[in-house]
Protein backbone atom coordinates (compact mmCIF):
# COMPACT_ATOMS: atom_id res chain seq x y z
CA UNK A 1 0.00 0.00 0.00
CA UNK A 2 1.64 3.20 -1.18
CA UNK A 3 -1.23 5.70 -1.04
CA UNK A 4 -1.54 7.62 2.23
CA UNK A 5 -4.32 6.95 4.71
CA UNK A 6 -7.60 8.51 3.67
CA UNK A 7 -7.79 7.12 0.17
CA UNK A 8 -9.65 4.01 1.29
CA UNK A 9 -10.59 2.30 4.59
CA UNK A 10 -7.99 0.11 6.26
CA UNK A 11 -10.34 -2.49 7.80
CA UNK A 12 -13.21 -4.69 6.66
CA UNK A 13 -15.85 -2.75 8.58
CA UNK A 14 -14.94 0.46 6.80
CA UNK A 15 -14.67 -1.29 3.44
CA UNK A 16 -18.08 -2.91 3.80
CA UNK A 17 -19.56 0.43 4.78
CA UNK A 18 -18.95 1.49 1.17
CA UNK A 19 -19.36 -1.82 -0.65
CA UNK A 20 -21.92 -3.71 1.39
CA UNK A 21 -25.04 -2.87 -0.61
CA UNK A 22 -23.45 -3.85 -3.92
CA UNK A 23 -21.90 -6.99 -2.40
CA UNK A 24 -25.31 -8.14 -1.20
CA UNK A 25 -26.91 -7.57 -4.60
CA UNK A 26 -24.23 -8.97 -6.92
CA UNK A 27 -25.35 -11.35 -9.63
CA UNK A 28 -22.91 -10.27 -12.30
CA UNK A 29 -21.65 -12.05 -15.40
CA UNK A 30 -19.88 -9.23 -17.27
CA UNK A 31 -16.43 -9.74 -18.72
CA UNK A 32 -15.25 -6.16 -18.15
CA UNK A 33 -16.25 -2.86 -16.61
CA UNK A 34 -15.02 0.70 -16.22
CA UNK A 35 -14.80 2.05 -12.67
CA UNK A 36 -13.49 5.22 -10.99
CA UNK A 37 -10.39 5.37 -8.81
CA UNK A 38 -10.79 8.45 -6.62
CA UNK A 39 -10.77 8.53 -2.83
CA UNK A 40 -13.47 6.23 -1.56
CA UNK A 41 -15.59 8.98 -0.01
CA UNK A 42 -16.19 10.27 -3.51
CA UNK A 43 -16.29 7.24 -5.77
CA UNK A 44 -16.35 3.88 -3.95
CA UNK A 45 -20.09 3.32 -4.24
CA UNK A 46 -19.92 4.02 -7.98
CA UNK A 47 -16.98 1.63 -8.34
CA UNK A 48 -18.87 -1.01 -6.34
CA UNK A 49 -21.71 -0.92 -8.88
CA UNK A 50 -19.17 -1.78 -11.56
CA UNK A 51 -17.48 -4.60 -9.67
CA UNK A 52 -20.86 -6.12 -8.75
CA UNK A 53 -21.58 -6.52 -12.49
CA UNK A 54 -18.51 -8.70 -13.07
CA UNK A 55 -18.52 -12.50 -13.38
CA UNK A 56 -18.81 -13.69 -9.78
CA UNK A 57 -16.69 -16.78 -10.51
CA UNK A 58 -13.67 -14.90 -11.87
CA UNK A 59 -10.30 -16.51 -11.11
CA UNK A 60 -8.13 -13.59 -12.23
CA UNK A 61 -9.00 -9.93 -11.88
CA UNK A 62 -7.14 -7.66 -14.28
CA UNK A 63 -7.03 -4.04 -13.17
CA UNK A 64 -5.97 -1.78 -16.02
CA UNK A 65 -5.03 1.67 -14.78
CA UNK A 66 -3.73 4.70 -16.58
CA UNK A 67 -2.47 8.23 -15.86
CA UNK A 68 -0.02 7.66 -18.73
CA UNK A 69 0.33 9.63 -21.98
CA UNK A 70 -0.05 8.18 -25.46
CA UNK A 71 2.93 6.11 -26.53
CA UNK A 72 4.07 5.28 -23.00
CA UNK A 73 5.07 1.65 -22.31
CA UNK A 74 2.54 -0.54 -20.53
CA UNK A 75 3.52 -0.77 -16.85
CA UNK A 76 3.22 -4.08 -14.96
CA UNK A 77 3.44 -4.72 -11.23
CA UNK A 78 6.28 -7.21 -10.99
CA UNK A 79 5.63 -8.39 -7.42
CA UNK A 80 4.33 -11.87 -6.58
CA UNK A 81 1.55 -10.33 -4.46
CA UNK A 82 0.26 -6.92 -3.44
CA UNK A 83 -0.91 -5.84 0.00
CA UNK A 84 -4.48 -4.81 0.74
CA UNK A 85 -6.29 -4.13 4.03
CA UNK A 86 -7.88 -7.57 3.61
CA UNK A 87 -4.60 -9.41 3.16
CA UNK A 88 -2.24 -9.98 0.29
CA UNK A 89 -3.69 -10.51 -3.19
CA UNK A 90 -1.50 -12.84 -5.29
CA UNK A 91 -0.37 -11.81 -8.75
CA UNK A 92 -1.19 -14.23 -11.56
CA UNK A 93 2.38 -14.58 -12.72
CA UNK A 94 1.63 -17.17 -15.39
CA UNK A 95 -0.88 -14.92 -17.14
CA UNK A 96 1.42 -11.92 -16.77
CA UNK A 97 4.28 -13.82 -18.43
CA UNK A 98 2.10 -14.92 -21.32
CA UNK A 99 0.68 -11.40 -21.81
CA UNK A 100 4.25 -10.09 -22.02
CA UNK A 101 5.08 -12.67 -24.69
CA UNK A 102 2.00 -11.60 -26.64
CA UNK A 103 3.09 -7.97 -26.29
CA UNK A 104 6.59 -8.85 -27.50
CA UNK A 105 5.15 -10.42 -30.65
CA UNK A 106 2.92 -7.39 -31.24
CA UNK A 107 5.68 -4.86 -30.60
CA UNK A 108 3.97 -3.37 -27.53
CA UNK A 109 6.60 -2.06 -25.13
CA UNK A 110 6.31 -2.58 -21.39
CA UNK A 111 8.20 -1.88 -18.17
CA UNK A 112 7.91 -2.25 -14.41
CA UNK A 113 5.38 -0.13 -12.54
CA UNK A 114 7.43 1.21 -9.66
CA UNK A 115 5.37 4.32 -8.91
CA UNK A 116 2.71 5.24 -6.37
CA UNK A 117 -0.48 5.68 -8.39
CA UNK A 118 -4.14 5.52 -7.46
CA UNK A 119 -5.55 4.13 -10.72
CA UNK A 120 -4.95 0.55 -9.60
CA UNK A 121 -4.29 0.78 -5.87
CA UNK A 122 -7.54 2.58 -5.01
CA UNK A 123 -9.48 -0.37 -6.47
CA UNK A 124 -7.48 -3.15 -4.79
CA UNK A 125 -9.47 -3.37 -1.53
CA UNK A 126 -12.72 -3.59 -3.50
CA UNK A 127 -11.31 -6.23 -5.86
CA UNK A 128 -10.08 -8.27 -2.89
CA UNK A 129 -13.46 -7.99 -1.15
CA UNK A 130 -15.52 -8.93 -4.21
CA UNK A 131 -13.10 -11.68 -5.33
CA UNK A 132 -11.41 -13.03 -2.18
CA UNK A 133 -10.04 -16.15 -3.92
CA UNK A 134 -8.95 -14.52 -7.18
CA UNK A 135 -5.47 -13.54 -8.30
CA UNK A 136 -4.55 -10.17 -9.79
CA UNK A 137 -2.96 -8.82 -12.93
CA UNK A 138 -1.91 -5.17 -12.45
CA UNK A 139 -1.01 -3.00 -15.41
CA UNK A 140 -1.33 0.60 -16.59
CA UNK A 141 -1.73 1.81 -20.17
CA UNK A 142 -1.27 5.02 -22.08
CA UNK A 143 -4.19 6.92 -23.58
CA UNK A 144 -3.78 5.76 -27.16
CA UNK A 145 -5.43 3.41 -29.62
CA UNK A 146 -2.94 0.59 -28.99
CA UNK A 147 -4.68 0.01 -25.65
CA UNK A 148 -7.38 -1.76 -27.68
CA UNK A 149 -4.81 -4.18 -29.08
CA UNK A 150 -3.48 -4.74 -25.57
CA UNK A 151 -6.95 -5.61 -24.29
CA UNK A 152 -7.48 -8.23 -26.98
CA UNK A 153 -4.08 -9.78 -26.29
CA UNK A 154 -4.76 -9.97 -22.54
CA UNK A 155 -8.05 -11.74 -23.24
CA UNK A 156 -6.34 -14.15 -25.63
CA UNK A 157 -3.63 -14.96 -23.09
CA UNK A 158 -6.12 -15.59 -20.29
CA UNK A 159 -8.27 -17.79 -22.52
CA UNK A 160 -5.30 -19.86 -23.68
CA UNK A 161 -4.56 -20.64 -20.01
CA UNK A 162 -8.24 -21.40 -19.34
CA UNK A 163 -8.36 -18.54 -16.86
CA UNK A 164 -11.79 -17.21 -16.02
CA UNK A 165 -10.69 -13.58 -16.13
CA UNK A 166 -12.41 -10.21 -15.80
CA UNK A 167 -11.00 -6.77 -16.45
CA UNK A 168 -11.59 -3.45 -14.68
CA UNK A 169 -10.71 -0.39 -16.76
CA UNK A 170 -9.94 2.33 -14.22
CA UNK A 171 -10.69 5.96 -15.03
CA UNK A 172 -12.20 9.11 -13.59
CA UNK A 173 -13.97 11.48 -15.96
CA UNK A 174 -13.81 15.26 -16.38
CA UNK A 175 -11.51 17.03 -13.92
CA UNK A 176 -13.03 20.51 -13.78
CA UNK A 177 -12.12 23.74 -12.03
CA UNK A 178 -9.16 25.87 -10.96
CA UNK A 179 -7.32 22.93 -9.40
CA UNK A 180 -7.13 21.30 -12.84
CA UNK A 181 -6.77 24.39 -15.03
CA UNK A 182 -9.95 23.52 -16.93
CA UNK A 183 -12.87 25.96 -16.63
CA UNK A 184 -14.43 26.42 -20.11
CA UNK A 185 -17.90 27.07 -18.67
CA UNK A 186 -16.94 29.22 -15.73
CA UNK A 187 -17.68 28.10 -12.20
CA UNK A 188 -20.71 27.14 -10.18
CA UNK A 189 -23.85 25.18 -10.92
CA UNK A 190 -23.71 25.79 -14.67
CA UNK A 191 -20.25 24.21 -14.80
CA UNK A 192 -21.40 21.11 -12.92
CA UNK A 193 -24.41 20.80 -15.20
CA UNK A 194 -22.25 21.12 -18.34
CA UNK A 195 -19.85 18.42 -17.16
CA UNK A 196 -22.76 16.06 -16.41
CA UNK A 197 -24.87 16.66 -19.49
CA UNK A 198 -22.26 17.46 -22.14
CA UNK A 199 -18.62 16.65 -21.46
CA UNK A 200 -18.92 13.45 -19.46
CA UNK A 201 -21.96 12.38 -21.44
CA UNK A 202 -20.04 12.59 -24.72
CA UNK A 203 -17.31 10.31 -23.36
CA UNK A 204 -19.84 7.85 -21.95
CA UNK A 205 -21.68 7.80 -25.29
CA UNK A 206 -18.42 6.97 -27.07
CA UNK A 207 -17.86 4.01 -24.73
CA UNK A 208 -21.44 2.76 -25.08
CA UNK A 209 -21.19 2.97 -28.87
CA UNK A 210 -17.91 1.05 -28.82
CA UNK A 211 -16.18 3.67 -30.96
CA UNK A 212 -12.54 3.20 -29.99
CA UNK A 213 -11.21 6.31 -31.71
CA UNK A 214 -13.95 8.47 -30.22
CA UNK A 215 -13.10 7.16 -26.75
CA UNK A 216 -9.48 8.26 -27.12
CA UNK A 217 -10.13 11.48 -29.01
CA UNK A 218 -12.87 12.75 -26.70
CA UNK A 219 -10.82 11.98 -23.63
CA UNK A 220 -7.70 13.64 -24.96
CA UNK A 221 -9.29 16.58 -26.78
CA UNK A 222 -12.17 17.30 -24.40
CA UNK A 223 -10.41 16.43 -21.12
CA UNK A 224 -13.24 14.04 -20.28
CA UNK A 225 -11.27 11.05 -18.91
CA UNK A 226 -7.88 10.75 -17.23
CA UNK A 227 -7.19 7.12 -18.25
CA UNK A 228 -9.00 6.45 -21.51
CA UNK A 229 -6.55 3.72 -22.50
CA UNK A 230 -7.78 1.62 -19.57
CA UNK A 231 -11.39 1.93 -20.76
CA UNK A 232 -10.42 1.05 -24.31
CA UNK A 233 -8.54 -1.96 -22.99
CA UNK A 234 -11.70 -3.11 -21.15
CA UNK A 235 -13.84 -2.73 -24.26
CA UNK A 236 -11.44 -4.72 -26.39
CA UNK A 237 -10.94 -7.40 -23.73
CA UNK A 238 -14.69 -7.95 -23.57
CA UNK A 239 -15.04 -8.04 -27.35
CA UNK A 240 -12.25 -10.58 -27.74
CA UNK A 241 -13.76 -12.95 -25.18
CA UNK A 242 -17.23 -12.58 -26.70
CA UNK A 243 -15.99 -13.22 -30.22
CA UNK A 244 -14.14 -16.33 -29.08
CA UNK A 245 -17.12 -17.75 -27.18
CA UNK A 246 -20.30 -16.88 -29.05
CA UNK A 247 -19.37 -14.45 -31.81
CA UNK A 248 -21.38 -11.58 -30.36
CA UNK A 249 -20.30 -7.97 -30.19
CA UNK A 250 -20.87 -6.92 -26.57
CA UNK A 251 -22.57 -3.64 -25.77
CA UNK A 252 -21.64 -1.28 -22.97
CA UNK A 253 -24.10 0.37 -20.64
CA UNK A 254 -23.98 2.99 -17.92
CA UNK A 255 -24.66 1.59 -14.45
CA UNK A 256 -24.11 4.65 -12.25
CA UNK A 257 -22.81 8.20 -12.45
CA UNK A 258 -21.96 10.95 -9.98
CA UNK A 259 -19.51 13.78 -9.37
CA UNK A 260 -17.50 14.82 -6.36
CA UNK A 261 -19.71 17.92 -6.22
CA UNK A 262 -22.69 15.63 -5.63
CA UNK A 263 -20.80 13.67 -2.99
CA UNK A 264 -19.97 16.86 -1.09
CA UNK A 265 -23.55 18.16 -1.40
CA UNK A 266 -24.02 21.29 0.72
CA UNK A 267 -20.33 21.49 1.54
CA UNK A 268 -19.41 21.92 -2.14
CA UNK A 269 -18.70 25.54 -2.90
CA UNK A 270 -19.82 26.70 -6.32
CA UNK A 271 -16.40 28.01 -7.24
CA UNK A 272 -14.62 24.79 -6.36
CA UNK A 273 -13.14 22.00 -8.45
CA UNK A 274 -14.80 18.64 -8.98
CA UNK A 275 -14.50 15.35 -10.90
CA UNK A 276 -16.96 13.03 -12.67
CA UNK A 277 -17.27 9.30 -11.98
CA UNK A 278 -19.03 6.54 -13.90
CA UNK A 279 -19.55 2.77 -13.66
CA UNK A 280 -19.87 1.16 -17.08
CA UNK A 281 -20.52 -2.49 -17.86
CA UNK A 282 -19.13 -4.17 -20.97
CA UNK A 283 -21.68 -6.97 -21.37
Amino acid sequence: MKLPAGWYPRDIKGIDGYLGESLAERTGSARAVAAPHAGWFFSAKIAAKALAALDVDAETVVIAGGHLPAGYPVLFAEEDAVSTPLGDMPIDGETRALVKREFDRAGIKYAEDAYADNTVEALLPAARRFFPRASLLWLRLGADIRAAEAGALIARAAASLNRRAVLIGSTDLTHYGPDYGFCPKGLGEQAVEWVKTVNDRRFIEAVVSGDARAVIERANNEHSACSAGAVLCALSFSRQLAAASDGTKPAAKLLAYNTSADALKDSFYGGGSFVGYAALEMC
